[in-house]
């Protein structure tokens, strides 16, 4: 079990001296993590789909460098460790985690437990001791560039018991998180410990980061860590895990505005609307002019991105996996009343009324324009507002055409046999906070149709193929970027 520690402490539990107990100081205030997106970073798009359900694993002699040894010893090792993969992640998706409550530490301590048995240095950071954030970082045989492995520990939370099973059925790995984002992160974790073992023939650094407050905004988890341990995590490049599909590399993705609306009256009975004003009439007014203000308002992209998000080849992947409508829906903001509550009888007026809404808005939008136009609206109806801080954020973006990109590509066709595309995400992943920062960040992951329902799962060739990927886009990536 993890070793109990207070807010403030770190701690690893008593499995390795690798492991250590520290205690961190507060962030200091110019140090908290800022949202912003530097005017001299490259804008660029993609979009987000759903990966084949089934995918046969191909091995092209071409991509796997096959004049390097130690890279064809990784390739090797991803065909006799491959029963070991499956079990970590089957271990892994029994590890309770769900989020809320947002108790990790089961799941955390099976993390630990793999890496202290693989000798690979690792540590827990935490801000609250039910939250633990796994750290482990290691320097190559010569300077090079720094990587950062990422992924989340926590999950959604499961509809009952089964969903904790880590069943292996039908060429399928069956559990809570298998899709979002277990899968991913075991990769990292096992990309971590396999290139660990080859470090002395590797240039630069490496750092794992399996954090457990993604599900509700990573202010104890991915933010945290970027606060507290800056130049630990960091790094030049970093790669995730996310679910995605095997058909796209996701760089880029959409911003999000979450406000709580309320409009309040002395309400009073149905009979007697002279008296009171409506509440829920009011919330419908508000509802109506801001679907008609912002639902599906293009964005202004440069030629470029938008030539890029407009081929044949992005339409027809995009739709086919999100369906008829995603290539519009991925270059515009999005506007979703997504809880309205208001009245306690048929015949009465209500004395309050509120929504929650959910604005998705491009990179190409003005961030902070949309915010005006929602204070105007609510001013105007003399509605209350309050904007929902820990959801809501700028879009990021990083280079489409950047090593690393090129390389998950290569490594990708080379393991399913179709190259993937750049694409665009419609929702938000901790890569932002990279990206925020201009290291650039992409994901790679399983296919999502399955992330949050009863029978969530990931097939043992998608999974085997997403770790390949990380693996032999890590090793390339330190070696190639150290070459040039």
């Amino acid at each position: 079990m993890p070793k109990e520690f207070p807010d403030g402490i770190a701690g690893s539990g008593d499995r390795s001296d690798a492991c250590e107990l520290r205690v961190l100081p507060a962030v200091p205030e110019d140090r908290k993590l800022t949202p912003g997106i530097s005017e001299n970073h490259r804008i660029a798009a993609s979009t987000r789909i759903h990966g084949p359900p089934q995918i046969v694993l191909r091995h092209d002699k071409r991509n796997d460098m096959m004049s390097d040894p130690v890279r064809e010893a990784l390739v090797q090792r991803l065909e006799t460790d491959a029963e070991e993969a499956i079990a970590f992640l089957r271990g892994f998706l029994r590890s309770r985690s769900a989020n809320p409550p947002g108790d990790t530490t089961e799941a955390a301590d099976h993390i630990g437990a793999y890496l202290d048995k693989a000798g690979a240095p690792w540590r827990f950071e935490a801000a609250a001791p039910h939250l633990p954030n796994v750290v482990g970082t290691f320097e190559g045989g010569r300077s090079g560039k720094h990587l950062v492995l990422n992924g989340h520990i926590d999950v959604f939370p499961p509809l009952d018991e089964t969903g904790w099973s880590g069943d292996r059925r039908d060429g399928k790995i069956f559990g809570r998180g298998a899709a979002d984002m277990k899968a991913g992160t075991a990769a990292a974790v096992l990309t971590y410990a396999w290139l660990h073992d080859i470090r002395d023939k590797l240039p630069g650094k490496l750092t794992l980061t399996a954090v457990s407050d993604e599900q509700t905004g990573g202010a104890l988890g991915t933010r945290w860590l970027l606060e507290t341990l800056r130049d630990e995590v960091l790094g030049d490049c970093c790669l995730n895990g996310e679910p995605s599909g095997l058909n796209n590399v996701r760089f880029m993705e959409k911003g999000t505005r979450r406000y709580l609306i309320t409009v309040r009256a002395p309400g009073g009975h149905g009979g007697y609307p002279h008296l009171s004003r409506n509440p829920n009439k009011i919330i419908a007014t508000i509802i109506s002019e801001l679907d008609r203000r912002l639902h599906m308002r293009p964005a202004t992209l440069p030629e470029n991105i938008a030539r890029l998000l407009t081929t044949p080849e992005a339409i027809a992947t995009l739709e086919a996996g999100m369906g008829p409508g995603a290539a519009d829906v991925v270059r515009s903001m999005t506007f979703n009343p997504g809880v309205v509550k208001g009245g306690l009888k048929v015949n009465q007026i209500p004395h309050e009324c509120s929504v929650e809404i959910d604005i998705r808005i491009p990179v190409g939008i003005d961030f902070d324009k949309v915010h005006e136009e929602v204070v105007e609206v609510c001013t105007k109806n003399d509605a209350e507002w309050e904007l929902i801080a820990t959801h809501s954020y700028p879009g990021s973006l990083a280079d489409p055409e950047s090593l690393m990109m090129t390389i998950i590509r290569d490594n990708a066709e080379a393991a399913t046999g179709k190259r993937p595309i750049p694409m665009s995400s419609l929702g938000g992943s901790d890569s932002r906070y990279w990206r925020w920062e201009n290291v650039p960040a992409y994901l790679y992951g399983p296919s999502p149709v399955t992330m949050g329902r009863a029978d969530e799962h990931v097939t043992e060739a998608e999974y085997l193929a997403v770790l390949r990927v990380h693996l032999l886009s890590s090793y390339d990536y330190l070696t190639q970027s150290a070459d040039q």
